[in-house]
């Protein structure tokens, strides 16, 4: 079916005040003239189509009142009747409405006398429209006229002739024209005939046409009736037909030729003013029944400003919030609920209005405070970032609903509006709306976080983003913005979630993974353990092929590194020729492995790239690597101001996981100087960083650095209740796995258990030597073990691994040096220890370990006191005695003079010659048995015991029974022990 003329552009919005198009009412005493023929009895044939109707009062079937709508009689708070004329005589009266209603009712009066007029009432949703035509009807009605009412549905709009079904089925002996098909126009004999049997209807008196939402109507409904106004001008008929002013399925009801007739009249309805919004509310007030109105002066009730603010003078909106008003219990009235008559109201207007207006309200209520005209037209673009639709497409939508009140300007008048705009919509929807207005904040150069909320506000919702493909660019570049701005915080989570969805629509297998790496950097900030956890799948998992391709294989050998996954790192660049990990120093020598490189790389080269380095994501990886350079070099005091700035730097990004990373490894730098309060509190700090619940293997690493300071501090009991940590494979496989296990190996050596401390420290030694790595420099595993052998007495193997680890490259530093010296002499002859001593505590105090240097210290002092030098031994104890006091060791302290009524740790290496009798008597001493005890149990004198003990003493070079090693009675004869 073809239009019957062009479709009219939307016009422009209303005054606020109601205007009426046409002449000034006429003079009251004209009006009254010519209302007079009205007030004649009805004929007989109105008399009785108003009987057939079945109706009371002559209303006629046909005319749908809108849901919510009232009678005229039931008193309408906005348009009322007045009680004081009779109800045959009466005007039209409408609060805020009085010119309107002057000129329909001087066109009743004009219709009356015989002439016909035609009136199109337009207005956007909810201004009035409808009840214009209940009062026109009734009206009409009281007169005497015959009315027929018909309302068009969005639903009829393609039913053929089904507007015109409603006006023939109301009015007796009417036949209904011909039904012709859908897409064709009406013949020119049927549209004769029905105007022909409208007039016949006339000649008994006016009839009256009320026809609402006629835009809805469908074609050949419209042809009839453009037909009926240019061919019924000599007959009495009336026809008011209310239109919307922005429907976008309009079709013209007239043409040009016939607005410019004289018997037209356009009337256009607008929003309330202030003070009309006072009378309606004033009529209401009057309504309403004695025991609300006594209710509502009781409570602070809403100002007319307020009523005006937020319905921005549109009568259904007003109703709806007046009678929401009436039944609410709070004081002052609360906002309008979701599920109240304003939301209702708010829901109808948008359905009113049209497709393009609800899409407008949608998009505006999406964008909330970021909304602008420009982001608002964006986001209603076929694609939000595609090309513009015309500008009078993307203007009809925010006029209209400006001119129904609901948008002032591109804000909504109340914050309830937005809620009721989205609270039909479905959780699909609201995703997509949510997507469209990130792309299109995205194309308007938004803030990253503000283009970020919406791209995760479905998934806060617990919906899955409807990102597509070609997203991709949009959702990292939002991640690196969001990054960019501060690495802590919450943007650091929000940026994780983009990158997530970014890997679920990665476009191919290279780019997923070099998310999955960018990932893992930034997971890295809130939480090492979850950055761990994604470099496991990487190296591990079922891509692994595909993270080990040449683009990515460094970097990830870097990071795997830089977490303590020394065999993972060394595996992946095993697949290639050049085995080194990329890094921007020099090393001493060629290196196997990438921890060979860790090790190797020259301290100054570390130095300098510590210090022109900056703590970001891309040089997370390197500075930690750069750190433990340090660390094992010859110049481990360099690492502790350097692990200092980088916790500095952590803490001022706010990056948690970041402060965990760099507490610990000034932790460990600070033991290794001998700062053993100090390593306590930062591997503490380093443990109160990480989230609680956390499985992975790097917490082990502040936890070693805990056992080892308790067990300096004297703390067993602390340190006990920290190695209580599972020891499983997957942390065994990790740096920090086998730190810990070197910790504990050590805490049992404190309690004496060197059977259990030599399991760790041997378990240590398989690990590393199937990765490769077998490096003193980081993890001394042979003297250690040598330690509990001679605990155990076996003075051999002691010495035959003491010897082995000084064959090793790494012999030649200090700290390596120094430890295998000590346990040499442990493990040596009486008249060679004081030698191997002094030089230990010479490569000790070169590599800068002062707590080792402290008890290499101790050891040459009983070394000396043995070989009976009791001075020079005495001061030299005294220089170790001081040296564990700056320390705060206060377990080698103690060990150091009697009666100090401290715990002895660990004792010095005894001479072989500890008899069988002596072994005994001390192994009752070291269980805390008394002189007398003893003597009791092994049927000897105290004497005898006394002299016993001072000869184990001496040879043992402990300093009173405290010093005893607590296993000695399962050491044979000529057993020895060692210090710590």
């Amino acid at each position: 079916m073809t239009s019957a003329g062009p479709r009219p552009p939307a016009p422009s919005p209303p005054p606020a005040r109601t205007t009426s198009a046409g002449p000034p009412s006429p003079p009251s005493d004209l009006r009254s003239a010519q209302r007079s023929p009205l007030h004649r009895e009805a004929p007989a044939g109105h008399r009785a189509a108003a009987g057939a109707s079945g109706v009371p009062g002559g209303r006629l079937p046909g005319r749908h009142l809108r849901p919510g709508s009232t009678s005229l009689k039931g008193g309408d708070p906005i348009l009322a009747p007045t009680s004081a004329v009779p109800a045959k005589g009466r005007h039209m009266t409408q609060a805020g409405r009085a010119s309107v209603a002057g000129a329909l009712e001087t066109v009743l009066a004009t219709c009356a006398v015989g002439r016909s007029r035609v009136v199109v009432i337009e207005g956007a949703a909810g201004c009035g429209k409808s009840h214009l035509l209940d009062a026109v009807a009734e009206r009409a009605i009281a007169a005497g006229a015959l009315v027929l009412t018909a309302t068009a549905t969005e639903a009829g709009h393609r039913v053929p002739l089904g507007l015109l079904r409603q006006l023939v089925g109301s009015a007796p002996a009417f036949a209904l024209p011909r039904t012709g098909a859908e897409d064709a126009g009406p013949t020119g004999e049927a549209m004769r005939t029905f105007c022909a049997e409208l007039c016949d209807l006339a000649l008994a008196g006016p009839v009256v046409l009320c026809l609402d939402d006629v835009h809805h109507a469908d074609a050949q409904s419209l042809h009839h009736l453009r037909y009926l106004v240019r061919h019924v001008r000599p007959a009495p008929v009336l026809v008011v037909a209310a239109v919307s002013s922005y429907s976008e399925e309009q079709q013209p009801l007239f043409g040009t030729e016939s607005t410019r007739e004289p018997h037209f009249r356009r009337i256009r309805l607008g929003l309330l003013t202030r003070r009309e919004t006072a009378e309606v509310a004033d009529v209401t007030e009057v309504a309403e029944d004695t025991e609300v109105t006594a209710t509502r002066t009781a409570r602070t009730a809403r100002t007319a400003v307020e009523l005006h603010h937020i319905t921005g003078g549109n009568p259904l909106l007003l109703r709806a919030l007046l009678e929401e008003d009436r039944v609410a219990t709070a004081s002052p009235p609360s906002a309008p609920a979701l599920d109240g008559p304003f939301a209702a109201a708010v829901a109808s207007c948008l359905r009113r209005s049209g497709p393009n207006a609800l899409a407008t309200a949608r998009a505006v209520a999406i964008l909330a405070d970021r909304a602008t005209e420009s982001l608002v037209n964006r986001m209603l673009r076929p694609d939000a970032d595609g090309p513009a639709t015309s500008p009078d497409a993307t203007a009809a939508g925010p006029a209209a609903l400006r001119a129904c009140g609901l948008l002032d300007g591109v804000r909504f008048r109340h914050p309830s509006v937005p809620a009721a705009v989205l609270a039909d919509t479905s959780p699909r929807l609201r995703a997509d709306l949510h997507r469209r207005a990130a792309l299109a904040l995205a194309a308007a150069a938004a803030p990253a976080d503000v283009v970020a909320d919406h791209l995760l506000a479905p998934r806060a919702e617990g919906l899955r983003v409807p990102v597509r493909p070609e997203d991709f660019t949009l959702l990292m570049h939002t991640a690196e913005d969001l990054l960019a701005r501060r690495p802590g915080g919450c943007r650091t989570e929000q940026a994780e979630r983009l990158l997530e969805l970014a890997h679920g629509i990665c476009p191919d297998e290279a780019a997923r993974t070099g998310v999955a790496l960018r990932l893992a950097q930034i997971a890295a900030r809130r939480d090492p353990e979850a950055a761990e956890q994604r470099l496991a799948a990487l190296a591990t998992g079922p891509r692994a092929h595909v993270a080990a391709a040449a683009e990515h294989r460094s970097r990830l050998a870097g990071m795997l590194l830089a977490q303590g996954r020394i065999a993972e790192s060394a595996a992946l660049l095993g697949a290639r020729d050049d085995t080194t990990v990329e890094s921007p120093v020099a090393v001493e020598s060629p290196v196997d492995t990438p921890f060979d490189t860790l090790l190797d790389t020259r301290a100054a080269d570390s130095e300098t790239l510590l210090r022109s380095t900056r703590l970001t994501d891309d040089g997370l990886a390197q500075l930690v690597v750069a750190v433990r350079t340090l660390l094992y070099s010859d110049r481990p005091e360099s690492a502790v101001p350097a692990s200092g700035r980088l916790l500095e730097e952590a803490e001022a990004a706010g990056a948690p996981g970041w402060r965990a990373v760099f507490a610990t490894l000034h932790a460990e730098a600070l033991l290794r100087m001998g700062d053993v309060r100090g390593a306590h509190a930062h591997a503490t700090a380093a443990l109160e960083a990480l989230p609680a619940g956390g499985g992975g293997s790097f917490r082990y690493g502040p936890v070693a650095v805990l056992v080892e300071a308790c067990g300096a501090l004297g703390r067993y009991a602390e340190a006990a209740g920290h190695t209580r940590l599972p020891v499983t494979r997957r942390v065994l496989n990790t740096l920090y796995g086998l730190q810990y296990l070197r910790a504990r190996g050590l805490h049992q050596l404190d309690l004496g258990r060197a059977r259990a401390a030599l399991a760790d420290f041997r378990r240590i030694g398989r690990t590393v030597q199937l990765w490769r790595a077998d490096r003193p420099a980081c993890l001394p595993w042979r003297t250690d073990a040598a330690q509990a052998l001679l605990r155990l007495g076996r003075v051999r193997q002691a010495r035959e691994l003491t010897e082995e680890q000084l064959a090793l490259p790494d012999a030649r530093r200090p700290w390596v040096r120094g430890l295998s010296l000590r346990s040499l002499a442990a493990a040596s002859e009486p008249d060679r220890r004081s030698v191997l001593l002094r030089q230990s505590v010479e490569q000790l105090r070169c590599g800068g370990a002062r707590l080792e240097t402290a008890r290499a210290l101790a050891d040459l002092g009983h070394a000396l006191h043995a070989d009976g030098g009791p001075s020079q031994g005495a001061a030299t104890l005294r220089a170790a005695w001081n040296l564990a006091q700056q320390m705060g060791a206060v377990a080698l302290r103690d060990q150091m003079l009697p009666g100090s009524g401290g715990v002895v740790v660990h004792g010095v290496a005894a001479p072989e010659s500890l008899t069988e009798s002596e072994r005994r008597v001390a192994a009752l001493a070291a269980q805390g048995l008394t002189n007398r005890q003893i003597a009791a149990r092994l049927y000897v004198t105290s004497s005898t015991v006394e002299q016993h003990l001072t000869r184990v003493y001496r040879k043992l070079g402990v300093p009173g029974r405290t010093g005893l090693p607590a296993d000695l009675d399962r050491a044979p004869a000529g057993g020895v022990t060692v210090t710590g």
